[in-house]
């Protein structure tokens, strides 16, 4: 598989998977409407579920910032090779230069924000610019921008809300199953059944559904990072540098982990000599934020695993 067919392939599954949200969401909400006979269920979880992506939207990237403790680079003269890094490779991806923000801490790592490419925002940590030398940190950040021109930073949002839609829709059916409410009387038993099955797996699928995307969406922007460079060589150097530091960062976050270029939970627990040798089964895969690097640096240099 060539870096263009990742590009393709990453972007069907993506829609697949939104889809698959969508209807978990309407599920749910009609299953619930059914059995209590009031097809207001059904429109409270549609509706719930677009405003909190609509809060998510304008708010999302502040609260990111703020949970990873990153303030903004405001003067080219504080990190003047990072500043030229990111405008030259803004300008070679067409894209507005985003907006910088560095996190104080010594573990390596990246990611981007924001709601669209006028709003983002690329933040790094300050342990990644002495780590990584030229090419590999322009590896990292033609990564970071791929993520923008492709819009990963908005679908990384929904994904993340459509999930917590669908946990607390599932848990508040739950409770109203458990403690009663609408007509019993009118309750299919087999509908209900279905109803507090899908409640309770609704949630775990909306996990795996969330981190299948993430993983998608750094496949894809490797593989948009390495073209824009025109060097997957670098970003692989870098993948490898910043999987296998020894520490791993301070503020680390499960809610935000899938935003980082390399998982934030995992990075610094394994040398380059288990990353090398680790193999990854398809079930640990599905709750996994990120692909094994081992993977990624297989699909960018080409080589057989």
């Amino acid at each position: 598989m060539t870096l263009y067919t990742h590009q393709a392939s990453n972007t069907r599954k993506t829609i697949v998977l939104m889809t698959v949200f969508l209807v978990l969401i309407i599920l749910i909400g009609f299953l619930f409407s059914y059995i209590y006979q009031s097809p207001n269920i059904l429109y409270m979880a549609v509706i719930f579920s677009l405003l909190m992506n609509f809060f998510s939207y304008f708010y999302s990237d502040k609260i990111v910032l703020a949970q990873a403790g990153a303030r903004e680079i405001k003067d080219r003269a504080e990190f003047p090779d990072l500043w030229n890094i990111v405008e030259n490779l803004s300008i070679t991806a067409g894209l507005p230069m985003p907006r910088l923000f560095v996190i104080d801490d010594p573990a390596p790592n990246a990611f981007a924000t924001g709601r669209n490419k006028e709003h983002a925002v690329i933040a790094v940590t300050t342990g990644i610019l002495p780590l990584l030398n030229k090419s590999e940190l322009e590896g990292v950040i033609a990564h970071e921008l791929s993520h923008i021109g492709n819009k990963d930073i908005l679908i990384q949002t929904v994904v993340v809300i459509f999930a917590g839609a669908i946990s607390i829709l599932a848990d508040m059916f739950l409770r109203m199953s458990m403690f009663g409410g609408g007509d019993r009387e009118n309750k299919n038993g087999m509908m209900m059944f279905l109803a507090i099955g899908a409640a309770i797996l609704a949630p775990i699928a909306a996990t795996i559904i969330q981190l299948a995307i993430s993983r998608k969406r750094e496949f894809l922007a490797d593989a948009d990072g390495a073209l824009l460079t025109r060097y997957p060589e670098g970003l692989a150097s870098a993948l490898q540098k910043i999987s296998t530091f020894p520490k791993q960062l301070e503020r680390v976050n499960k809610a935000t982990a899938h935003l980082y270029i390399v998982d934030p939970m995992v990075a610094g627990l394994a040398s380059e000599e288990t990353e090398a040798e680790e193999k990854v089964s398809w079930f640990a895969k599905l709750f996994m934020t990120h692909p094994p690097v081992r993977e990624r640096i297989v699909a960018l240099l080409g080589e057989k695993s």
